[in-house]
């Protein structure tokens, strides 16, 4: 994957800087708006790749770093370096111009024309000057100057040059010296790590017995790019080269949420079309490979491209790519069936993609064909006739749209039952019908919609995770304060001093000043969050104070749990005096403490002090805390070593009390203190995953972690209440 890019870099086109897109053959990193136009040209004249949504073979981006930092782009503008250059006119786009038509028209000439290349001069004989230009490249991949091989190539050097008095190519020379990035520059080119020397040596051969086994694993990954590349595309997955897998034809089980449907005989057009691909010449097939390759980049840096923009500013134009660019090197009947590829819709390119990497892998493997004369379109309108054909012969409904959320719970549809694959089975060894390929690419849509959904949803939580961390450290400021305050008032009232009626005129004139000197919480606001009322119990309001509202509908029942556990540690110091819970808006007027209501509160004078109890509850607080954080960024393992800190900070909280209370309110609340956390640190070992078995349901784990965990908070609250009120009376 890429690397964190400097801040200094600018694209290569424009100078804006911070560029997100790199061109890989021409070695410069490019803007969005630049991107836009580059993908236009088609893969031939610039190949663009995402710098950090897009996966990268380290070496490679390592190789268009070096080229960038070492000036590849003077190479591309080297007549605009000339002080002429400015006298004549010819100048550099810059930020400030438009992308149509000035940076466009810029990018195309010096990219597709490359007019500002360096010209040698002219002579007679051009092809005497490619093999002298190529006989220097073969000479300089031996060193680590990539700048001089690129120029060299810009010129017209030829990556596949083979040397007749050496005889071998400049990938070998580069394998051989152990050049990394001169083998993945010249690989780029077109390069072939499988040809031989005179000798029969392969470019991987010779890095293998020079020691460089990262080298010659990754020229095998470059021999195998383009069926990687199309099975990655389908189901996500890349052969295991280093054990021998070289191909992998997407299957059934690949899809792993739903079952198959019956296998079907297929239509004698199905077969036709199958045989006519099967049929084509090795030349051919090569020819269909690489633009079925070009269809899936299109189609993958699409997708990417879409989900890196801005949508409240996108502009149109500059992202419309809607079919393979016109390749001129191409013939035009070529270059018309590459562009029908893009009317495909994902059922129809899946089941080409699946066929060609399935008759890829009959064909280096042997039993090939006769090879009669035919043609690409040919092969393209067989397809779409097959698709549809299976169709109607299946009389299978289109799962073409995007299923619903009950639609991805049901098995799909089977006119003879259903039946599941093996992983390891393969296409290739029996027939295997359209509907098995809609199938996969269905579950793949389903996915993709799936997976958008969540990316959606976690930016959701993500905004609401924010506004509580922000509100959260306000209230624990303000909590601050008022625990001194109380700790004051504890030790200063007089002993037998009498509250005022707090439903008294006075009593409420009181509440008010003392309100409005001191800041608002977002609870007595009415902004923001509010609290959560667990079940059961009922809201206390006060005049002047909203009535509390549970959470909105949107928000998942996790961060609702969680924002029981906040308003838990928010109150749990302010319930420390009776008077300071109802001028917070938690006791109503002539009301006792909500979770106290009706129970016994004998007196009890072997109950320890309010500090002592307040003093282990911020202990147990902190660490649910800490809990919480854990849940919110997915750190299930630390949820044991939370649990362990929790458990021994409530062993400590109940070792304060008597062992045998004399108050039932107060044996309930150590009960529930100590028994939740016991089945807390139960809940939390689940987090860790059985070996040989299946993984745990997370969500349903971090769910009763945080139930767990406010039970704790719960009972440390009413024990905090409890000793206050017994010590103040």
């Amino acid at each position: 994957m890429s690397k964190r890019l400097r801040n200094t870099e600018v694209c290569a086109d424009c100078s804006v800087p911070e560029p997100r897109w790199a061109s890989v053959n021409r070695g410069v990193l490019i803007c969005d708006e630049c991107c836009s136009v580059h993908r236009s040209l088609g893969r031939h004249s610039s190949q663009v790749r995402h710098l950090t949504h897009t996966p990268w073979p380290p070496t490679q981006l390592q190789m268009v770093q070096t080229l960038y930092s070492n000036g590849a782009n003077s190479i591309w503008e080297h007549s605009l370096l000339d002080p002429a250059s400015v006298m004549s006119g010819k100048r550099k786009a810059n930020p400030q111009d438009k992308l149509h038509p000035n940076k466009s028209e810029f990018i195309k000439a010096k990219y597709q024309m490359l007019a500002f290349v360096h010209r040698m001069p002219c002579r007679e004989d051009d092809s005497s000057t490619a093999k002298d230009l190529s006989k220097q490249l073969h000479s300089s991949v031996r060193t680590g100057n990539l700048e001089t091989c690129l120029r060299l190539l810009s010129l017209g050097a030829q990556a596949n040059f083979f040397h007749p008095e050496k005889g071998n190519t400049p990938l070998h020379v580069a394998a051989k010296a152990g050049q990394v990035s001169q083998a993945e520059l010249l690989t780029v080119y077109g390069a072939d790590p499988g040809a031989p020397d005179s000798n029969g040596k392969t470019p991987i051969d010779y890095a293998r017995e020079a020691g460089q086994h990262d080298l010659a694993d990754r020229l095998v990954e470059i021999q195998y790019e383009l069926t990687d590349r199309l099975a990655f595309y389908l189901c996500g997955r890349k052969p295991d080269h280093k054990n021998g897998q070289h191909f992998i034809v997407p299957q059934m089980a690949d899809s792993c949420f739903f079952s198959v449907c019956s296998s079907l005989d297929l239509s004698e057009l199905a077969k036709a079309a199958k045989k006519k691909l099967q049929s084509l010449s090795n030349h051919l097939f090569e020819e269909l490979a690489m633009d079925v390759y070009d269809e899936v980049d299109r189609r993958e840096t699409d997708a990417v491209w879409l989900a890196t923009q801005n949508h409240s500013t996108l502009v149109t134009e500059t992202t419309v790519v809607p079919f393979l660019p016109v390749n001129p090197e191409y013939s035009s009947t070529r270059n018309q069936g590459r562009q029908k590829l893009a009317r495909f819709n994902a059922h129809e390119f899946a089941t080409l993609v699946i066929d060609i990497l399935s008759d890829a892998k009959r064909r280096q493997q042997g039993n090939l064909m006769a090879s009669p004369k035919d043609n690409v379109e040919l092969i393209l309108k067989s397809v779409a006739v097959r698709h549809c054909s299976d169709s109607q012969d299946n009389d299978q409904p289109d799962y073409d749209s995007v299923a619903s959320d009950e639609d991805t719970d049901q098995e799909l549809p089977s006119s003879k039952g259903d039946r599941t694959k093996s992983l390891d089975s393969d296409l290739s060894d029996g027939p295997i019908t359209m509907q098995e390929y809609m199938d996969v690419k269905n579950a793949l849509s389903v996915s993709e919609a799936k997976i958008q959904q969540l990316m959606k949803a976690n930016n959701n939580l993500s905004d609401e995770l924010r506004l509580m961390q922000k509100k959260l450290h306000s209230l624990q400021s303000e909590n601050t304060s008022l625990r001194r305050q109380v700790t004051t008032n504890i030790y200063q009232i007089p002993s037998g001093t009498d509250y005022p009626d707090p439903s008294s005129p006075s009593a409420l004139k009181r509440r008010q000043s003392a309100r409005a000197s001191r800041p608002m919480s977002m609870y007595e606001t009415g902004s923001g969050l509010k609290p959560y009322l667990p079940k059961g119990e009922t809201p206390y309001p006060e005049e002047g104070i909203p009535t509390l509202q549970p959470f909105p509908p949107h928000v998942s029942k996790t961060w609702v749990l969680a924002e029981r556990l906040i308003s838990c540690d928010v109150c749990l110091c302010s319930f420390s005096r009776r008077g300071r819970l109802r001028s917070s808006g938690w006791l109503g007027e002539g009301s006792s403490i909500p979770e106290l209501d009706d129970l016994e509160m004998e007196s009890d004078p072997t109950l320890p002090s309010t500090e002592d109890v307040i003093r282990k509850t911020e202990q147990i607080t902190k660490n649910i805390q800490e809990l919480l954080r854990a849940a919110q960024e997915n750190k299930h393992d630390s949820f044991i070593p939370c649990s362990e800190r929790i458990h021994v900070a409530v062993t400590e909280m109940a070792a304060l009390f008597p062992k045998k209370p004399r108050s039932e309110t107060v044996r309930g609340s150590l009960r529930l203190l100590t028994s939740s956390a016991c089945r807390l640190q139960g809940e939390c070992r689940k987090a860790v995953p059985s070996e040989g078995g299946p993984g745990p349901d997370m969500q349903l784990v971090t769910q009763q972690v945080i139930q767990c965990a406010y039970d704790i908070a719960k009972a440390a609250k009413q024990l905090v209440t409890i000793t206050t009120k017994e010590n103040t009376n």
